[in-house]
């Protein structure tokens, strides 16, 4: 398997398929690379050279017992890229995935980055707080850790029912996209998904969002009960200086699994615009 080791160690497992203008897709907790197969195929038969990686803690990548933290996942996608020598890329991130990109972009050397894609992301701060009222309680974040710690399995099971809005009256239940979720989340390592939540909950992007110079497209369902609409994509889009906002009415957290098509539709509008 295509790997590379960080400078701390950790061994990073990649995708890197096709050629053309390179897409690199970010993955959400607790997932892998392989959560964006329905975009990584889509853009493939398009043209384009694909690359994923999987978190370190996540998939396939070293179990590392250290830097669970948004910096550090930061970090290994730069050695990442300079390894594979991406220039003019677009980076595009799901949920914590798109604090990462946004936290790469920022801090990318000049001409590696093209455009950047949040898409249910957790930018800019999801964390309740003085200057963050409307954000989420640390209660729910500390649920989260609870049952990460002391009953993954179970937890990450009942996880996918409202991170696909399957827990919505009348919503067609896709037990496969149940259990690949489920899946993904127990190859990676219980002690990165526990650290992790601080990173996606805790980390506040407003300065990354401010600072990049460069078109960004935020896509957000607005009925995410993971990352939710009004604390994120609706505050994110205000930061921007060149962004782009698509919101979907009725769409999860998860959608670029259960509305692949129209994701990836407005995905290949903003590449090639």
């Amino acid at each position: 398997m295509p790997k590379i080791t960080v400078k701390d160690g950790t061994e990073i497992y990649y995708k890197d398929w096709g050629t053309g203008q390179p897409l690199f897709f970010h993955h959400g907790w607790p997932l892998s690379s392989d959560d964006w197969d329905a975009q990584l195929m889509f853009f493939l038969t398009k043209g384009y050279r694909v690359i994923a990686h999987d978190r370190r803690g996540h998939g396939r990548s070293s179990q590392a017992p250290t830097g669970h933290d948004m910096d550090t996942y930061a970090a290994d996608v730069a050695e990442l890229t300079a390894h594979l020598n991406l220039q003019g890329a677009v980076h595009i991130g799901h949920s914590t995935g798109g604090g990462e990109a946004i936290r790469y972009a920022a801090r990318a050397e000049p001409g590696r980055v093209a455009k950047v894609v949040l898409i249910s992301a957790v930018t800019p701060l999801m964390l309740q707080g003085p200057t963050n009222p409307d954000g989420v309680p640390m209660a729910i974040f500390d649920e989260i850790r609870e049952g990460t710690a002391t009953n993954r399995a179970q937890y990450f099971q009942d996880f996918t029912l409202p991170f696909y809005g399957y827990n919505r009256e009348g919503a067609t239940i896709k037990q496969g996209i149940r259990d690949n979720w489920w899946r993904q989340g127990m190859n990676g390592g219980a002690n990165a998904h526990y650290y992790g939540i601080a990173a996606f909950a805790e980390t506040d992007f407003t300065d990354n969002l401010q600072s990049v110079d460069l078109p960004v497209l935020v896509l957000h369902g607005e009925d995410d009960q993971i990352v939710p609409f009004h604390v994120s994509g609706a505050k994110s889009i205000k930061l921007l200086k060149h962004g782009k906002l698509i919101s979907y009415p009725g769409f999860p957290h998860g959608m670029p699994a259960t509305e692949a098509a129209t994701i990836n539709a407005d995905l290949l509008a903003f590449i090639e615009g």
